[in-house]
């Protein structure tokens, strides 16, 4: 799931990929909002609030959402930094760091008290952000630009955009590529949805221990890719 890249990764990884990291944003993206009312899991919102402040002379609160758009390009930059990095060391692990740092950061999150949410809604914000520019960055770099599972708008245009082609591209082959992406955006579509159904259900039985959910996802995902090498690899010795 983490480990394939380039002609190795197959329409599964990239399936299972999505399913779960979609349904970690949607929990972000609800819950947070719940949390601090801040956009958690996309940056297009903080834009043209930051361009409606700027016109209306409030500078200040424009450079605050100003950071929130660099707090996602931040962490999509040390994603990728961090991959880049392993790749040169040990490409097996290349996609635990920014993984782990993402499982630390929501994590933190939950663990907070709700007096320093309600003291500090930006900082969260920002964290949040942070760590889902980690997330969308991995995920379209071990995909090859395929899937991302922070925001949904550019998911329900190529969507939209494939189930249209269905009706002209009639051959065999163009018909089960763009069926097999149409089934994909689908269920990232749906892992985000459910994402953050479970978010906000649960924010008002747990409040931000509902992140924790987030972290669980994440965590399982872990172990199962490296459960998955290790099967791999006593396979080989056996043979």
């Amino acid at each position: 799931m983490f480990r394939h890249r380039g002609s190795k990764r197959t329409f599964q990884h990239n399936l299972r990929l999505a399913s779960l990291l979609s349904f970690v944003a949607g929990i972000v993206n609800v819950a947070g909002l719940l949390a601090v009312h801040r956009l958690t899991t996309n940056v297009t919102g903080h834009f043209a609030f930051f361009a409606e402040e700027f016109s209306k002379e409030n500078f200040a609160q424009g450079l605050l959402f100003l950071s929130f758009l660099l707090a996602f390009l931040a962490g999509a930059f040390c994603s990728n930094f961090l991959v880049e990095t392993m790749l040169r060391r040990n490409v097996r692990y290349m996609h635990s760091l920014p993984v782990g740092l993402e499982m630390f950061l929501i994590g933190a999150v939950a663990l907070s008290s709700t007096e320093f949410l309600e003291r500090f809604p930006d900082v969260v914000a920002i964290v949040l952000l942070f760590a889902m520019g980690l997330q969308n960055a991995l995920v379209t770099y071990l995909s090859n630009n395929v899937v991302r599972t922070t925001h949904l708008t550019g998911l329900f245009t190529d969507l939209g955009i494939e189930l249209s082609q269905l009706f002209f591209y009639k051959k065999d082959s163009e018909q089960k590529k763009l069926k097999a992406s149409v089934r994909l955006r689908t269920i990232i579509i749906t892992g985000f949805f459910a994402g953050g159904i479970a978010g906000g259900v649960f924010y008002f039985v747990i409040a931000q221990r509902v992140f924790l959910l987030a972290v669980a996802v994440l965590g399982m995902a872990l172990v199962y890719d490296n459960l998955r090498l290790r099967m791999i690899h006593l396979k080989r010795r056996l043979l």
